[in-house]
């Protein structure tokens, strides 16, 4: 089966390259080539800008495709131009959302696929419902083959899946404060991209998945609390959380304050029971602990993956400051 990833190279689509690649698909990956990750000897490279249609529209045209996958569309026009690419000539296309598409703040749980899609905080999310909703309307009334997968928090070795990266780590080793939104009991799911790899694999050339949306996630679930406890402790370290509510981080830093409201402030809990009936082998064996240690090894290995955010500590201590200040003098 032929396979094109527009992308390919990212947190979560690399480990879907490594797998399909195993499984014996013959993938071309369409990317820009400014990717540092490393990729199978057996894969093909296209170099090329997706967002230049004539250019995309030529490097193609030597080509067809049982399934396209684009790993970086974010906005109804993404999807417009892959229309005028692919209709008519796939078997499958397969769209990237986000589980931050679902109703906010949940009304019921667990999250299932036909969990409503609203979310007035972020327009991360918006943009991708109005992708959704155009490839549904697509499916219907053209015929055109699309799937729709909603990630949630997804990681790899490289991706510490706290709010400031290293430099949190670098905080907490030093002994400094940390911000956590809320109280830190709200529940959240984190994917390592390797299982996620297992039930999105599992889809592509799936003609059951063919009109439908799936969410693959794991089933640990965490305390925002236990995640950074989790963290610290494989940095060899204690977290100094300093609990601050999401309301007041968004009104000192709206980009971050946006992906709280929109997303990490709620909890998340998925029934995963869909991906599991389409794809049996679908089973998520990294737990976060074992993720978590992975992710300090790889920074710990070598200097230069531990940069540091001057702007970030300014802004963590600013929050800390005056929020400690309003607290005493409330």
């Amino acid at each position: 089966m032929k396979v094109l990833f527009i992308g390919g190279t990212g947190v979560i689509s690399t480990a879907c390259t490594y797998l399909a690649i195993e499984r014996g698909f013959d993938l071309y990956l369409l990317t820009r080539g400014q990717s540092s990750r490393k990729v199978p000897r057996e894969v093909h490279l296209l170099k090329g800008d997706i967002r230049n249609d004539a250019e995309t529209k030529q490097l193609l045209t030597a080509h067809s495709f049982d399934v396209v996958v684009n790993w970086i569309a974010y906005m109804p026009d993404h999807i417009e131009a892959d229309l005028r690419l692919f209709g008519g000539k796939i078997a499958q296309y397969i769209f990237i959302s986000s589980a931050s598409a679902y109703q906010i703040p949940p009304v019921n749980f667990p999250l299932v696929e036909s969990t409503p899609l609203h979310n007035p905080w972020w327009a991360y999310s918006r943009a991708k419902i109005a992708c959704e909703e155009r490839l549904m309307h697509a499916y219907r009334q053209e015929n055109f083959p699309a799937t729709i997968i909603r990630p949630s928090h997804t990681y790899d070795q490289t991706k510490i899946v706290i709010h400031g990266g290293y430099t949190t780590i670098d905080r907490m080793r030093r002994g400094k404060a940390v911000v956590v939104h809320g109280d830190g009991t709200s529940l959240w799911t984190l994917t390592h991209s390797r299982d996620f790899a297992k039930g999105f694999v599992g889809l592509m050339g799936n003609p059951h998945a063919i009109g439908e949306a799936f969410h693959i996630t794991s089933d640990e679930i965490l305390s925002w609390n236990q995640i950074y406890e989790i963290i610290a402790g494989c940095a060899g370290c204690t977290a100094n959380v300093v609990h601050i509510p999401s309301e007041f981080i968004a009104q000192i830093d709206p980009d971050w304050g946006a992906s709280l409201l929109g997303d990490k402030a709620c909890c998340k809990i998925f029934d995963n029971s869909k991906i599991k009936r389409i794809v049996p082998e679908f089973v998520c064996s990294t737990s976060f602990s074992r993720g978590a240690e992975e992710c300090i090894a790889w920074y710990d290995a070598e200097a230069s993956r531990r940069k540091l955010d001057a702007s970030l500590n300014r802004l963590y201590d600013k929050l800390i400051n005056v929020f400690s200040t309003l607290a005493q003098a409330g």
